[in-house]
């Protein structure tokens, strides 16, 4: 019987016998007919998904809850789960406590076992959900293209850890270690603290803004706002001098240097222009409440769950929200560049895929929708803007065709493709990954707009600055013996594929924490934070 079950724990295992609906593994059977809570686990985990089936195999169908300490242990270690964000309430300690000593009033076999296969339940719910996140990604956005990997903890370090009572040493092994979760988790701390101390004041609204030098009631208020995110310290201001050399008392109410500094610094984390000005906008984002910056701290933990694991050695990683491009290069430096990424009607999507290959001197295929709503309407307006913008007008199989026979009020399945060169929309390089969106990595004429501290301007693509460098290091990295310079002054539209594939990653994060631990909050500009807090919110369905 034990050989049986052993062969069926190891087919479990490595996922190669998921049970079919109306039938039990081999495993489970051979313990069928043990008197007890084996034999009711044996029968009842038939029913449950193959993690838990496994769990319960391994351990010889021996009950995991018999004892009320290792209840004890799980509910208190859940409470350590707020600090990544998640809610212990939805693995339900209170039913766990209460279902247990029910349980265990009356010796019946049936009920242990159904009270078992519940808290195994909630321990791996929990488990998954701190390793690689609560919500679907899927159910927020129905082009995702960025594959969730299933957890990876070892079933046998579980069963363990309840043996032992310490499932709170076990919630630490399975939380993620990347570093840019650690800083979130510890920003989420950092943040939950100033709301327990009160939060941060609120600036009154304002007829016009507030600038350096300015002397005004609100400057004492906007030196304790910054003060308690550690911008500035509030006897930090700047002594004012006399003409003569003897030093006044520094003003509370002038807005000095150190005061502007304090601000710039705000505004460069906020992705805001660092101009110093207490603008709209910048007023807008001081008096973002505590109590949202905590909810955007934990919902992109959660991002982080989806994302940080499994990472390559070296890839190219996207940060749309932050405008940012970060090459992770085999050697181990980071080569980093702005980027100009979808507008929020147009957006760029979240995806996973390996860089195959470069287009250098592209041409450019305008995509329909483009065409439809902004190439179309200028032609309609200035013919002239063919020849101006080099875009040929062809018949859907490749014909040219005269743009004075075109009916332009209903052109039909024309094609519009813009010749190479340096005014070209994709510039002069293309690097190419395969993906549902046929979105890429390009180069732009419009190299004005990397100054921009929001960035946000594009069709959905993605316009890189000193693409041309990025090329040269994805062909040196992948041994693949081509100099990108030679190519476009070749003139010719030509593909040149990288020897080995390079890994892409481009997501979304409107959290971002720095080298110093500090957290950089960017705009919102898709509004994807609000569908997925409500879901992250959500209680779990009983």
């Amino acid at each position: 019987m034990r050989l049986i079950a052993r062969m069926g724990v190891l087919m479990l295992l490595l996922g190669l016998a998921p049970l079919a609906w109306a039938e039990q593994s081999e495993a489970a059977r051979a313990w069928e007919d043990e008197p007890g809570v084996v034999g009711e686990l044996a029968r009842q985990v038939a029913s449950e998904r193959p993690r838990i089936q496994a769990f319960y195999a391994q351990r010889d169908y021996r009950p995991a809850w018999r004892d009320a300490e290792a209840v004890t242990a799980f509910t208190s270690a859940l409470h350590t789960l707020e600090s990544d964000g998640l809610s212990p309430q939805d693995y339900r300690p209170d039913e766990l406590r209460n279902r247990h000593r029910a349980a265990y009033e009356d010796d019946d076999a049936e009920v242990q076992a159904q009270y078992d296969l519940f808290a195994t339940r909630q321990l791996l719910m929990a488990l998954d959900h701190l390793q690689r996140g609560k919500v679907d990604p899927e159910s927020l956005d129905t082009g995702w293209e960025v594959p969730v990997a299933p957890p990876d903890y070892p079933l046998e370090a579980v069963s363990d850890a309840v043996d032992g009572r310490s499932l709170e040493t076990l919630i630490d092994e399975v939380r993620p270690d990347f570093v840019p979760y650690q800083r979130l988790r510890s920003g989420l701390a950092r943040y939950r603290n100033i709301e327990k101390l009160g939060g941060w004041p609120r600036l009154p609204e304002r007829e016009g803004p507030l600038r350096p030098g300015d002397v005004d009631e609100d400057v004492p208020l906007l030196r304790e706002r910054l003060a308690v995110v550690g911008e500035l310290e509030i006897m930090a201001a700047d002594n004012d001098i006399f003409p003569g050399g003897e030093f006044e008392a520094p003003n509370p109410r002038r807005y000095d240097a150190s005061l502007e500094a304090a601000v710039k610094r705000f505004q460069r984390r906020h992705l805001l222009e660092p101009d110093g000005i207490i603008g709209r906008q910048t007023l807008a984002a001081l008096n973002v409440p505590v109590e949202r910056r905590i909810d955007q701290i934990r919902l992109n933990m959660e991002r982080a769950r989806w994302l940080l694991h499994g990472l390559p050695e070296s890839f190219v990683l996207v940060d749309i929200a932050g405008y940012r491009l970060n090459y992770f290069r085999p050697d181990g430096e980071i080569w980093s560049s702005r980027i100009v990424v979808g507008q929020p009607y147009r957006r760029t999507p979240s995806l996973r895929s390996e860089i195959t290959h470069m287009t250098v001197n592209p041409t450019w295929t305008i995509p329909p929708t483009i065409r439809r709503e902004d190439v179309l309407p200028r032609v309609r307006q200035d013919l002239g803007y063919l020849w101006r913008e080099r875009i040929q007008v062809l018949s859907p199989s490749g014909q040219p065709l005269d743009p004075w026979n075109v009916d332009w009020d209903n052109p039909g399945n024309i094609v519009l493709r813009q010749a190479p060169g340096p005014q070209n929309a994709l510039g002069q390089l293309v690097i190419r990954f395969p993906n549902d969106h046929m979105v890429y990595l390009h180069d732009t004429p419009s190299q004005s707009l990397f100054s921009r501290e929001q960035r946000a301007f594009s069709s959905g693509c993605i316009r890189v600055e000193n693409i041309r460098e990025l090329g040269q290091l994805l062909f040196d990295d992948t041994r693949s013996d081509q100099d990108v310079e030679r190519r476009i002054d070749s003139g010719e539209t030509q593909n040149v594929r990288l020897t080995h594939r390079m890994p892409v990653i481009i997501h979304y994060w409107t959290v971002n924490p720095g080298d110093d631990g500090e957290l950089s909050f960017r705009p919102d500009i898709y509004e994807r934070d609000d569908a997925l807090l409500r879901e992250l919110d959500r209680p779990l369905a009983l």
